[in-house]
């Protein structure tokens, strides 16, 4: 019933915020000033009447010694139909003899109880105080309707100045609400007059703390935009660029086997077109491997979850291990660490199994490749890495690659190689692309041990379990 409740009232308030700060908080400062105003009626009233009471008793303090104490009948005093006068005032002798009053006929009962009581008497209230004296018993005495009336003037008057700011107060309300929500109606201007391919940060100036939130928040999902677009546009050039040339040794080589005239130049046609149809297929993969990586870097800390490396290591030599047998090639694991660190399993995989593809690749026949997994000053070796990181190394006996030539081949389709092994030069910028999204550091040196190239993956320190 609540929730009905609630939802009645959200559909019956306007959208807009503006509107919504300024009813409530008109609505709020007309029930403020309604309590207030209450309280100080009633406040005005209670005051009224302690001032009436008071003047009644003053009045009769007055006249205790104004008249005889032996006058008899009764004084000169004002029609009682006149309006005029705010006090009736009676004296009676301690024998009950009426000797003077203020109205003609005012015929207000003697009050035996002394001090301030209420009567009935011509047809309303009369607020009555009794006083006496050695010999005489004073009343004065007001009509309560005439009381009533002249507290109420005083009371309005006691209200005339909050009536006279309630105005002021509203407009108030109104500068300071259209004030406080200009920054908010400026950046609606500043997206409004964007174009569609402008996502460039909006302005945080002199933005208010509740808003300045959603304005990061705003500028990092066009940041997360704008590296999608650019991946999307790296994506469609160098795929342009790329499947140019082997499409056209594709169409070169079925030209060939369209003019083979015997079977043997047919199959050798055959096994080309075979292989440049495997080399264009691989090309193809890596480049959706990488925008892939790319477009999915940026939420990949939101999909972390607990890896363990040595198990992602063992499905990755799995994966390369024809490959490697296909060449006669030394492929292991050495003596490793049981580490995990927080990412995708599926793209530490990829990870893994890209940087020993490479080593098989670049790697004489007959070669060896080792992969191996540590953490920082463990038992199993060195580490150019702080405590606590855990550090993936892949070495091979291949002819590595000079210092010179280490920081271009990180870039894509960039080969440098001592032979003419197949590659499109990706398998690196995937590796980098890989361990960017996961916080680590890709090193490239040459390898003590087995004299060819030692890539060595460094994960952040805390990463290992």
């Amino acid at each position: 019933m609540t929730e009905k409740i609630t939802e009645a009232l959200r559909a019956l308030l306007p959208r807009s915020l503006r509107m919504q700060l300024l009813i409530f908080l008109l609505a709020a400062i007309v029930l403020a000033g309604a309590v207030q105003g209450a309280l100080a009626y009633r406040g005005a009233l209670a005051e009224a009447d302690t001032l009436f009471d008071y003047h009644m008793q003053q009045t009769a303090l007055a006249l205790r010694s104004g008249l005889p104490v032996d006058a008899q009948g009764l004084g000169p005093g004002l029609d009682p139909e006149d309006e005029n006068h705010e006090f009736i005032v009676q004296v009676w002798t301690n024998e009950g003899l009426r000797i003077f009053e203020s109205a003609v006929g005012a015929a207000l009962p003697q009050i035996a109880v002394l001090g301030f009581t209420n009567v009935q008497a011509r047809g309303g209230t009369y607020r009555v105080f009794s006083m006496q004296t050695r010999s005489q018993v004073i009343q004065v005495a007001q009509n309560m309707a005439v009381r009533r009336d002249m507290a109420r003037t005083l009371a309005l008057r006691t209200l005339a100045p909050l009536a006279f700011m309630a105005p002021l107060l509203v407009l108030a309300v109104w500068w300071g609400v259209s004030r406080s929500l200009a920054p908010v109606e400026r950046v609606r201007r500043q997206l409004a007059q964007r174009q569609a391919d402008d996502l460039s940060p909006v302005s945080d100036a002199q933005l208010p703390d509740e808003v300045q939130p959603l304005v990061s928040e705003l500028n990092l999902l066009f940041e997360r935009v704008q590296r999608a677009f650019d991946a999307q546009q790296h994506f469609v050039a160098d795929a342009a660029h790329e499947l140019r040339s082997p499409l056209a040794a594709l169409r070169l080589q079925l030209q060939g086997l369209q003019r083979a005239g015997d079977d043997t130049a047919r199959a050798a046609a055959i096994e080309r077109l075979s292989a440049g149809i495997d080399r264009a297929t691989r090309l193809v993969e890596q480049l959706l491997t990488l925008a892939r990586q790319e477009a999915s870097a940026s939420s990949l800390a939101a999909r972390s979850e607990p890896v363990d490396l040595r198990a992602v290591a063992q499905l990755a030599l799995a994966d390369v291990a024809p490959a490697a047998q296909a060449r006669a090639m030394d492929l292991g694991l050495l003596a490793s660490d049981s580490a995990s660190v927080p990412g995708n399993a599926e793209a530490l995989r990829m990870l893994v199994r890209n940087l020993l593809d490479n080593a098989i690749k670049y790697t004489p026949r007959g070669g060896q490749v080792d992969l191996q997994i540590r953490r920082a000053g463990g038992s199993t070796g060195g580490s150019a890495g702080g405590p606590g990181a855990v550090l993936l190394t892949v070495e091979d006996s291949g002819p590595g690659i000079a210092e010179a030539h280490r920081a271009r081949v990180m870039q894509r389709f960039v080969r440098e190689t001592a032979d003419a092994a197949p590659g499109s030069g990706l398998g690196l910028a995937i590796v980098q692309t890989i361990a960017q999204a996961h916080g680590a550091t890709v090193v490239l040196g040459a390898s003590p041990r087995l004299g060819g190239l030692r890539v060595e993956v460094q994960f952040p320190e805390g990463a290992a379990a």
